[in-house]
């Protein structure tokens, strides 16, 4: 028994007869007050533990000699997609002239409705025998050999479609001067196909692969050549000097998608107010990002902020037209984790609200309870004003 009374003595929480309770309005207001923010908090925290947050941490990124995939859908509806050509060059000297692989085009017509949908790029079928054999006749067993037109990078060196006699020239830092005059060309309907397609717009989509350092791609009217380390436009004869680039981007990404990323460029929409062509350009600042989910998956791809700027087709060298994307690589690297909550973690934070709202609300009601009878006894002697 005396064991008892000593372990009866240490009780922290000593109880109070019923008959000194003194329950008042202001108490009841307090408690139904307290109960509504403890159950709130409580749900909230619940909340919490059931769904996993978000934790993020900067590391420098150290990865080399990787390459980038950069998803893209642009819709231009003032120039045909005969006339698109998509280019990509970067530091380290790789270019890639007149993409075509891995890209879908779509014809559009002025109300932005779809056309014909083609996939491969741009251009015609390629003609498996042309006429001439370098200019000359052909003998009865002799292979068909389409002539370069003076391009030939070799005496057996054939262009069996106009594509390929756009290229050699391409390579020889020529420009391609009237199509009508070649006659791969003539045969494909090149000429036809880009009359026919006069007023209509297009949308390209799909993915290029680049290497991981800084460079631009872009989409330009007419066909790029890169000579003396400037570009300069390939425009067959029957084009205007003046392109509308209008365009909108309805999707830019690079790499994959993950929970929560935000793309500044997707929607966005400029309409080209001067009658003059001229260069619009993105600069781009790509963050190496890596996504862990809660079940370990790793996402390896990339956040991106941009600045826009407009430049006048003028002066010389005249400066192509089309849109630019130019991007570089940050030096840290973004990782979010998905983690959930430990149990321990949510016990404690519970035990805070409860015993948290509870002292709190105490206080408030001893406060109001006090003031209140203070008051009271000021009136009963006179002394209140």
């Amino acid at each position: 028994m005396e064991m008892l009374n000593k372990l009866r003595n240490l009780d922290a929480y000593p109880k109070i007869n019923e008959d000194f309770y003194s329950r008042t309005l202001s108490g009841g207001l307090i408690t139904i007050v307290s109960t509504v923010i403890m159950i709130f908090l409580f749900i909230s925290e619940i909340r919490l533990f059931l769904f996993q947050s978000t934790e993020t941490q900067l590391v420098v990124d150290t990865s080399r000699g990787e390459t980038l995939r950069v998803n893209f859908d642009v819709t231009f509806p003032s120039i045909a997609c005969s006339l698109i050509s998509v280019d990509t060059m970067d530091i380290s000297g790789e270019q890639h002239y007149d993409i075509r692989h891995d890209i879908t085009l779509k014809r559009i017509d002025h109300l932005g409705k779809t056309i014909q949908q083609k996939a491969g790029g741009i251009g015609a079928t390629k003609i498996e025998r042309p006429l001439q054999k370098h200019g000359g006749r052909l003998d009865k067993d002799e292979a068909y050999c389409g002539s370069c037109y003076g391009a030939e990078s070799s005496d057996d060196h054939c262009c069996n479609s106009c594509e390929e006699v756009r290229e050699a020239y391409r390579k020889k830092g020529w420009g391609l001067g009237n199509p009508d005059v070649i006659d791969q060309c003539k045969r494909e309907g090149f000429v036809q196909q880009v009359k026919e397609e006069d007023g209509e717009g297009c949308n390209l989509h799909g993915f290029l692969e680049v290497n991981k350092v800084a460079g631009n791609f872009h989409f330009s009217p007419g066909k790029g050549l890169h000579q003396s380390s400037l570009f300069l436009s390939d425009l067959i004869l029957f084009q205007s000097d003046n392109y509308n680039i209008s365009h909108t981007i309805n999707k830019l990404s690079f790499g994959k998608e993950f929970p929560g990323a935000v793309n500044p460029l997707d929607g966005v929409k400029w309409i080209q107010k001067e009658p003059s062509s001229g260069v619009y350009q993105y600069f781009i600042k790509v963050v190496p990002t890596i996504y862990i989910d809660i079940r370990g998956n790793m996402i390896n791809s990339n956040q991106f902020s941009v600045t826009e700027h407009f430049r006048d087709a003028v002066g010389f060298p005249k400066p192509l037209p089309g849109i630019f994307f130019v991007y570089d690589f940050s030096p840290i690297k973004v990782i979010f984790t998905e983690e959930n909550a430990s149990l321990l973690h949510f016990v404690t934070n519970i035990c805070a609200i409860v015993g948290g709202v509870f002292t709190v609300s105490g206080i408030i009601d001893a406060f109001v309870y006090h003031g209140h009878r203070a008051i009271k006894k000021k009136i009963e002697i006179g002394k209140y004003t």
